[in-house]
């Protein structure tokens, strides 16, 4: 039996990779790097430095906890050897996705040549609905790992690529990879995902922003907590979880209004939502996704294009 290296995307999932007793040893990427400011090289004082500042400000993540939790797993990956294969396990959505693309680049900037498998979520045959990684029952999550999809150098080099562009001064360049083929299946959605994460130009909030004013807009929805639990269900390939979302909703805070009644929409949330005002200059501020900071660019969503301003 292969000795494999298994990379999970988070404690709670690799409780259940433990539970199938597969071969190998298990590293855990403890990271949400679709936040925040981040650079191309991760092993770096630059990348430390960044996540550390960003983390410790926004989420009160101490810099010890940061070292124990991510780099002292970060080094077992860097100094990996003796592996037959490494098996990715890794989610849908853009959360997933952006921590994937820095492991497979770190994986190829440590010059691991070792075959690598991805485990991701999607509809096998014989299931009946789409169901994420995490709350697959473990027979149906060996089924997933025994059809573990093989990766080509090209799908590799790819990805290392689309990571390099994420940390790079213009997100418009990875508008060229969306059509790119490739046996990553949800990647293509998951950079539309990142590119609608940018102003919109007319409105001055993105596309979850908007969708959370929707959900506000057509649901009776009582608290703030039931919010939450709305924009978790139904907020597609983004993928947050709910301490980004808490920070989110605090953003948006003056679109709507809680009262006894429950979650409701006020003036500038009709007007956002309806694109009659722009909102950009009261929301500006300078939180960075990835390499650059997300208020220096507009999304257009006429021509699915990147404007910098």
């Amino acid at each position: 039996m292969p000795q494999q290296l298994h990379i999970t995307n988070g404690d709670d999932f690799s409780k259940n990779i433990e539970e199938l007793q597969l071969p190998g040893e298990i590293i855990v990427w403890r990271e949400m790097l679709c936040e925040g400011p981040t650079s191309t090289i991760l092993d770096s004082v630059e990348f430390y430095k960044l996540r550390k500042d960003f983390l410790g400000k926004t989420y009160n993540i101490a810099a010890e906890d940061y070292d124990r939790q991510f780099i002292d797993e970060l080094n077992k990956l860097t100094v990996a050897n003796g592996y037959d294969e490494v098996v990715l396990w890794f989610e849908f959505d853009l959360f997933s996705h952006i921590n994937m693309l820095a492991v497979i680049s770190h994986l190829l900037e440590n010059r691991k040549n070792i075959p690598v498998f991805l485990v991701c979520s999607k509809r096998l045959e014989n299931e009946k609905e789409f169901t994420p990684l995490s709350q697959l029952p473990l027979k149906h999550l060996k089924n997933h790992y025994e059809a573990r999809i093989p990766l080509e150098l090209e799908d590799l080099e790819t990805a290392a690529l689309i990571w390099q562009l994420y940390n790079a001064d213009n997100p418009q360049k990875l508008i060229s990879q969306i059509k790119k083929k490739t046996n990553f299946e949800y990647l293509s959605s998951c950079i539309r995902a990142h590119i609608e994460r940018f102003p919109n130009a007319s409105t001055g909030i993105n596309t979850l922003e908007r969708n959370v004013l929707k959900l506000i807009e057509t649901n009776n929805i009582k608290t703030r907590n039931h919010l939450i639990g709305y924009i978790l269900e139904y907020q597609g390939y983004f993928g947050l979880g709910d301490l980004q979302v808490q920070r989110m909703i605090d953003r948006l805070n003056i679109f709507y209004e809680i009262d006894d009644i429950g979650v409701s929409l006020n003036e500038k949330g009709h007007q956002a939502l309806n694109a009659t005002k722009n909102f950009y200059q009261e929301l500006k501020n300078d939180e960075y996704l990835g390499g650059v900071k997300k208020y220096d660019f507009l999304y257009d969503a006429e021509t699915h294009k990147i404007l910098k301003l």
